[in-house]
């Protein structure tokens, strides 16, 4: 491979040179050589002025493969394309692989916020095949800016191959799986919407960027951060603390800001405390951010807090200002002693819920969240939480079985858990329609596909095909058809759109290899509806399902 283009230009570098940080200091060599940083390129989001056609897109720069290339748009100067890190690095080396159609004439770019650059290399007399730079800078993005042709055509690359460290230690910034790093495979044979990774991971960010503008808060100070529920009964909800502590440590790495986040919410945990178990989250907050209506736990908020922990420990660990290890244990082993029935395995609506009272053999059927309970066991070694798994698994198949054969769909609450389970019968906690496919249980396509594939379960698998197959035959493959609400039977309740009915049905089409048009249906359903600010419920859950398709979902 040739490298004429680094070794006339490596003399240079030290006067071109210029760390992001400092502007208008020249940067200094860096001071590991070249060769010792890692690859922080691969498979990143990434971004180019235009795409000269179909199969030549920007993400092909950074797949690793050396048959596939992106190319600009033909006669045109200048263009450039430019990839995500996720956070800052310490950029040492920047490889270059042109095709025929290279640059005589470009810059290699760094950037904090993608809007502000500053070179660390440039040349006017490149003559293309490979050019091996070493460089010395420092940003989140790196991008190839190229001023002139040195042909024809326009500009291509086979690959673009950024080498550095993240500036919190480490490949990733310091993050252990940054977002878009696809790191942790899924199950054989799962699908994902068609194009490219690179975008598809792109178009999550930028759905994620808009809901932290939407629903992300400093209220009350304290050094608080919680995501607000418009829609709820209250400002603040646990449930919605959860999805934002799932949320923002999956974003890692995309998010430079996702570690203070992630502790400012986690303050808000620690200082509204349940009153029943204090190891968990009182479920609601006034406008005043205090803790109302009893300040006892809700099990869906407390699960995903949990979760979210794990997550933290494996992203940035847990020797800073919180040990997100001991937490995590310390929350599961609380989950488990006041929101578990002892003695059925299942989980009760909150840790409220005690023996003798009308609750307690009453079950969330979204809150059956499996995957969860696989994490829960890892991090613990305590076996309870396979017998656990194991119990809402049976229930799942019987609940299918015996009250949805046809449709696979789950009530909102399972009540007579000590005997012969069933649907809730009218109202037995929130509405009319708590034995129905309602406003809780349109989340299970979602909870069920999560451990599906992920984890390839069996169980899991067989009732997320089940779900996939009802509802794309029900809607003749339009999502657009999918209503607010179902009877078990898919008589359809009401009609309307909503993401938090829609969105949770592409996890589940992800199971099956002929779902492919109906999972592209899906996602570009969800692409074409905009961020309601009104409704965090159904945002929130429709930014985790897309986290889930594009294959960003992982089990700690």
């Amino acid at each position: 491979m040739k490298r004429s283009t680094a070794a006339k230009t490596f003399a240079a570098l030290g006067a071109m040179a210029v760390t992001l940080l400092a502007p208008s200091a020249a940067g200094a060599a860096s001071a590991r050589p070249a060769a010792a940083d890692p690859l922080v390129s691969r498979g990143r989001p990434v971004t180019a002025s235009s795409v000269e056609a179909s199969g030549l897109e920007a993400g092909k720069a950074v797949d690793g493969s050396a048959s596939t290339r992106w190319a600009s748009q033909e006669g045109h100067d200048p263009e450039w394309i430019q990839v995500d890190l996720g956070s800052a690095h310490t950029i040492s080396r920047v490889k270059l692989t042109w095709e025929a159609a290279h640059a005589t004439s470009y810059k290699i770019q760094t950037s904090a916020d993608g809007s502000s650059w500053s070179d660390v290399f440039s040349t006017a007399s490149g003559d293309g095949g490979t050019d091996d730079l070493a460089v010395s800078g420092t940003g989140r993005y790196v991008r190839m800016h190229g001023a002139k042709r040195g042909t024809p055509y326009g500009y291509s690359l086979w690959e673009l191959e950024v080498y550095g460290a993240g500036n919190g230690g480490g490949p990733g910034g310091g993050v252990g799986v940054p977002f878009g790093s696809h790191s942790r495979p899924y199950a054989p044979g799962m699908l994902r919407p068609s194009g490219d990774q690179a975008a598809l991971d792109a178009r999550v960010v930028d759905y994620y960027r808009r809901w932290k503008s939407a629903f992300l808060r400093q209220n009350c100070g304290n050094g608080w951060y919680q995501v607000i529920s418009p829609d709820a009964d209250h400002p603040y909800v646990a449930e919605a603390q959860g999805y934002g502590m799932v949320i923002v440590a999956t974003m890692a790495g995309a998010d430079p800001d996702a570690k203070k986040i992630f502790d400012g919410l986690v303050k808000w945990v620690l200082d509204h405390p349940s009153s029943v178990n204090p190891h968990l989250l009182a479920a609601e907050q006034d406008t005043a951010c205090r803790s109302v209506n009893g300040g006892d736990g809700a099990t869906d908020g407390d699960l995903d807090v949990a979760y979210g922990l794990l997550l933290a420990d494996r992203q940035w660990g847990s020797d800073g200002a919180y040990d997100y290890r001991q937490l995590a244990v310390r929350h599961i082993n609380a989950i488990k002693k006041s929101e578990v029935n002892p003695s059925t395995n299942l989980l009760k609506l909150g840790d409220w819920s005690s023996s003798g009272d009308r609750w307690y053999y009453v079950t969330r059927t979204s809150d059956w969240m499996t995957d969860h309970f696989r994490a829960f066991r890892k991090a613990t070694g305590d076996s309870a939480w396979d017998r656990i798994r194991t119990a809402h698994q049976n229930l799942l198949g019987s609940m299918q079985s015996k009250y949805a054969p046809s449709t696979g769909l789950l009530p909102d609450f399972v009540v007579d858990t000590d005997g012969t389970p069933r649907p809730a019968s009218g109202k037995v906690l929130e509405t009319v329609n708590d034995g129905d496919y309602w406003w809780n249980a349109c989340r299970t396509p979602w909870r069920i596909g999560a451990d599906a594939v992920t984890g390839g379960d069996a169980a899991s698998l067989a009732a997320a095909r089940k779900l996939n197959a009802w509802v794309k035959a029900k809607t003749g493959g339009n999502p657009d058809r999918i209503g607010m609400g179902y009877k078990l039977n898919g008589t359809q309740i009401s009609g309307g759109s909503s993401p938090a009915f829609f969105a949770p049905f592409a996890v589940t089409a992800m199971t099956d290899s002929g779902s492919q048009a109906w999972l592209d249906a899906l996602w570009d359903k969800m692409l074409r509806t905009p961020i309601d600010g009104g409704s965090y419920f159904g945002a929130s859950i429709q930014l985790q399902t897309m986290i889930t398709v594009t294959h960003n979902h992982w089990v700690p």
